[in-house]
Formats: C-alpha cells, structure tokens, sequence
C-alpha cells in the first residue's frame, strides 16, 4: 500500500474519531508529513513502541496503542492458562499517557485477559516491581522516558520484572502486524469492572510493599538516620511521577532537608518550565534547581526523568561552583561506596558481581577488580542486566550487587528489574551522607576516585537522521563501516573490533565470539584501553557514538577524548 492510499485508509476508516480526523485533514496538502506518517508502522520492538504523536501508522496514537495491545493479549493467550495471571499496567505524566493506559486495560480485558491499571502516575521501577508482586504474566508501561514532549511511548515488560527480550518481541511483532486497527476495539470500562477483569490498584496495594523494599538497600542506615539532618538536598521531578515516591523514600530513612523545585513539582506533559527535553542528561534541566540550591545553600542537587528511571547529579564543589556528574561518574560513585562499604562491613560476597551495558565506562572495570568482584557486560537496555540477575539467580553462581547504564540508569536490588530512580535516589543520598561524615563533598569523592584508578572521560556524539531518508543512511552507515573497518582512529590503532551483529572479535590473534546476543552495534577497542562505539539508536531517529578514553592525567584524558571524537565524528560522514 502506497502512503498516499494508507492516508485515505486512515481518512475513511477513522471519519468518526473528530480529533483523529482534524488532524489528518490539517496534513492534506503536506505531501513530506504524509509520507513520514504513513511509509511504515510504527516499529516494535524489546523496547516496545516510541514515537511522536499523532494519527498514522508511523505514530504514537491510541489506535496503535489497541493494535499493540490485541497482539500483546493474543500473544499471551497462547497458553490461556499463563494469560490469566494479567498484566500490569502503569503511565508516567505524558500526553495522553492516562489515556492510552486505560486503553490498554480495556482492550485487554476485551481478550479476556485481567489488567491491574494504577490509579494515577507512578515511575517505571513501581510497575517492574508490581508484575512479580502480583505474579502478573506482563507488564505494559506508557512513557517516553527523557524525550521531547511530542513523543509517548508503549514499553512491555515480561513476567521477570524487565523488558521483554528479541524472541518475544518478534513473536508479538508477527501478531500485531496481522490485525487490523478496527478490529481492536475496547471493552466498556462498567463492564470490565462488573466482569472482574479490570483491577484498579490503589496508592496502597503496591506502593507500600515497594517501600519496605526500598529501604532495605540502604547500607549503613544508622549512619544515615544520623547525618540525614545534616543533609541539605533540592530534588526537581522534571514534571514527572517521581515527586511522591522519592520524597517519600528519603523522609522515611530520615532525610528530612529536601527542597523541592515548586515549578517542577507537578505532572505536566508539556513540560513547560523546560526549554530542553526532559533529561537529567542536560544541563539545562538544572537551571531552576540550581537556583534553588543558592537560595537554600544545599550541596547536592538531583533531577528524576518523567517515569523516574533515570538520575541526573549535579555537586558543589569547595569554591561553591555546581558540576553536572555523568552517568557514569554517578554509576562508579555509588558503585564504589557500595565495595568498598560491604568490604568495610565484611558483607562483600566472594560470588559478587556488577553488570554494565558495553558503552559504559571501563572505570568501573578497575574498580570492580580492585575489590575482587566480577564485573559482566551486555548488550544497551537494561532488560539484559534484568536477564543477568534472573540468571545469577537461576544458576545461584553470583550475588548481584549493582548495574547500570551510563545513559543514567541505576538498580542495586534485585526485586526490580529495570533502572530505578528511586533507588538511585535513595543510594546517592546515602554516598552524599557518608561523604558529609567524612568532611568531604561528592565531587571530592568523584576526584579521589579519579586520583586512584585513573582518569576517565566519556563523551557522546549523536547524529539526528530523520525520517525515511534517515533510515537508509543510517543503515549504508553501518554497512559502509562493516565493508571498510578503521586501521586506526584519531591516530590510535584499533587493536580490535566487536561486531555485535555478526557477533564476533577480531583482533591479532584471530576470531572469536562476543557470547551476547546479535546487535547493530560496531565496537572500536584501541590502544591504551580506550575504546569508540557505533550504534544507531532503538529510540530515536539517531546514530550514536561513544567515545571513551582515559589517562593518569586529566588534562590528557579530555585532550584525547576531543581528538577522538572529531575523527569519530568523521567515521559517520
């Protein structure tokens, strides 16, 4: 089907939804838009669906949102047994977020299958934790996460608590693609109710099981509950579901200074008070809460994304100047005060073990063998480091202890299996609690860290390829990079290279397999142990690179990362 008759198809077959109609007519005579929203489906894929909103079939609308869903239902209804438990389902503060959850619920229930829909907002980590709590066969979450207001998303989540893997969102995919639209219709919400299959849970149910969790990961809860008062805190939810579930968290292990940004305080899809996405990524997302922290003199300052899985961390350092810690300065922070704590405590399992996803810092490499602990790498999506503790768990080879992400994505339990910024929110108070027992600051911890392992710097270039166009290039890209593999870049020699996607190491000695999964993902080891990453994005319309470098100096280590992202940068043109 050519775009130009899917568009008519839409026209026709959506005449009576008034909204849907506007604006497909508001595109009529926009022949580029048209071709954008209608050229393919909107992808599914392990990281569900994401997308700008809007009517189409490259959209984010409640009609893909059904379709998805139907396949989602038909899909667990192939052991009708298993699909009984229901499925969880949880939104953050989006546009249409309430909305599209609630359809979700309905159309599922039209299966027969149960849904356990929240009463309102709540973070991602909450609806991980509430599929294994209430023994649910799946979980559904509505969100983007840190992307620009326009877009929403649909991700699924498995009965283990984490996203579902390639297998899984193939076999959905199949299904989904076979449905029509009109044929994905929701049950009447008195109807589902009356019929037992629509469950509303309340602010009780789930969330405070998931607070008694919660605060069993704190370490040296004595320590904390005594410096907590000490503490001087501005915390800013960005607009999104983490205000009530981190503010309360940290009240009930006794921080009780935490200042909170008024104008983020509540949900807002539209993210008014931001002139940036909603990202604790980006500087500009601290602006107003930093303000705050001069009015209050408070130290340390955190931000939670709109779902509240990702922290950001600025820190103050002793002339009074606020830095923006990355995520993995924040990953090999809390990663440290967690060795070398357990050490200290004599708690350090001698099976311990740490994953990180493969873009992210070789910091926590040497930091992990310093303290004897193995560390795992995987695949980007924090699904694999949810498989990785399932796993430890299975086989009862290793204690998990912590993962993450340097895309701001942190867990050190294992009754969640997706990032939590919850838990993040939490752990880094603590680190900020015992440097304040030290007399020091968290940017003096991040420097002693350097001091002692080497300094690390990791950068990342991103290149927006938008639309049709941008999928094409994206891919003679990767391909281009395949057929022609750098002798050397940035005047290092690459030592060796990871070819994720046919899923093999190259390098002096010969071939050998990377043992993960098959990725689109080009991997550049270099001298020196630094190392660049190619990988087009599974969220957005972009081509990512990762360069990482490191050096006994500073001054060095940021020298070379620059160098190495031009000609990184190159590599892509």
């Amino acid at each position: 089907m050519d775009v130009r008759t899917a568009y008519e198809t839409w026209l026709r077959d959506f005449a009576q939804d008034a909204d849907t109609l506007a604006d497909l007519k508001s595109i009529a005579d926009n022949d580029k838009e048209i071709e954008d929203r209608f050229y393919t489906e909107l992808s599914f894929g392990t990281a569900g669906m994401r997308g700008v909103l809007g009517a189409g079939m490259n959209r984010m609308n409640r009609y893909n949102v059904r379709r998805a869903t139907k396949g989602l239902a038909r899909y667990l209804l192939q052991d009708p047994e298993n699909a009984q438990r229901g499925v969880a389902i949880g939104y953050d503060s989006r546009r249409c977020s309430a909305e599209f959850a609630k359809d979700t619920a309905l159309v599922l229930c039209a299966e027969g299958v149960p849904a356990y829909l929240f009463d309102a907002l709540r973070p991602v980590p909450l609806l991980s934790y509430a599929v294994r709590h209430l023994n649910c066969a799946a979980g559904v979450v509505i969100t983007a996460s840190h992307n620009p207001p326009e877009y929403n998303g649909y991700k699924v989540y498995g009965e283990d608590g984490a996203q579902i893997g390639p297998e899984i969102a193939e076999g959905m995919t199949r299904i989904i693609r076979s449905l029509n639209y009109l044929d994905c219709v929701p049950m009447d919400e008195q109807e589902a109710l009356d019929k037992g299959l629509l469950h509303i849970i309340g602010d009780k149910e789930v969330d405070d099981d998931y607070m008694v969790e919660e605060k069993t990961l704190t370490i040296q809860p004595d320590m904390l509950r005594e410096m907590g008062p000490k503490l001087s805190i501005v915390y800013t939810p960005l607009h999104g579901s983490g205000n009530v579930p981190v503010r309360r968290i940290l009240k009930e292990v006794g921080i009780t200074n935490v200042a909170v940004v008024t104008a983020q305080e509540k949900p807002d899809g539209n993210f008014s008070t931001l002139t940036c996405a909603p990202n604790p990524e980006n500087p500009e997302a601290f602006t107003l809460a930093i303000k705050l922290a001069d009015e209050v003199k408070a130290n340390v300052i955190f931000a939670t994304d709109p779902d509240c899985d990702r922290l950001g961390v600025a820190v103050r350092d002793k002339e009074g100047k606020f830095h923006l810690l990355t995520g993995n300065q924040i990953g090999c922070v809390m990663l440290h005060y967690i060795l070398s704590t357990k050490k200290k405590q004599g708690t350090l399992p001698k099976n311990g073990a740490v994953v990180k996803s493969i873009v992210s810092t070789s910091l926590a490499n040497r930091i992990c063998a310093d303290y004897g602990v193995d560390i795992f790498e995987v695949l980007t999506g924090f699904k694999f480091i949810g498989e990785k503790i399932q796993q430890f768990q299975d086989e009862g080879s290793h204690t998990f202890l912590f993962g993450f992400e340097e895309s701001y994505g942190f867990l050190s339990s294992t009754f969640v299996r997706d990032k939590d910024g919850v838990n993040a929110s939490l752990l880094i108070t603590e680190v900020a609690a015992a440097c304040e027992a030290e007399g020091i600051t968290l940017y003096d911890r991040v420097q002693e860290i350097f001091a002692k392992y080497g300094y690390f710097v990791e950068k990342g270039v991103s290149k927006s390829l938008p639309g049709k166009d941008g999928l094409t290039r994206m891919q003679e890209i990767m391909k281009q990079l395949r057929a022609e593999p750098p002798k050397e870049i940035g005047g290092l020699k690459v030592t060796a290279v990871r070819d994720y996607q046919a899923g093999t190491i190259t390098d002096a000695s010969g071939v050998k397999p990377t043992g993960l999964p098959a990725s689109n993902v080009l991997y550049y080891e270099l001298e020196g142990g630094n190392w660049i990453c190619v990988r087009p994005s599974g969220t957005e319309p972009k081509i990512k690179l990762y360069v990482n470098t490191n050096d006994k100096d500073e001054a060095a280590a940021h020298a070379l990362n620059e160098k190495l992202c031009v000609a990184g940068s190159a590599l892509l043109d």
